[in-house]
């Protein structure tokens, strides 16, 4: 894994890690959560994260 694929890695886990902190405390839906979850996986492309 180079080092721009371990930022993106990095950068996907921990904002999807906030989106279900989120999602736990109520303050979106699962639907929201299935939205953000697809936006970040275009925008960091995660070798591991997305799968």
């Amino acid at each position: 894994m180079t080092k721009e694929q371990f930022e993106c890695e990095k950068n996907y886990r921990v904002s999807i890690a906030i989106a279900k902190v989120m999602l736990s405390r109520k303050l979106i839906n699962e639907k929201d959560y299935s939205k953000i979850d697809t936006m970040l996986i275009k925008k960091y492309k995660p070798i591991v994260g997305g799968l």
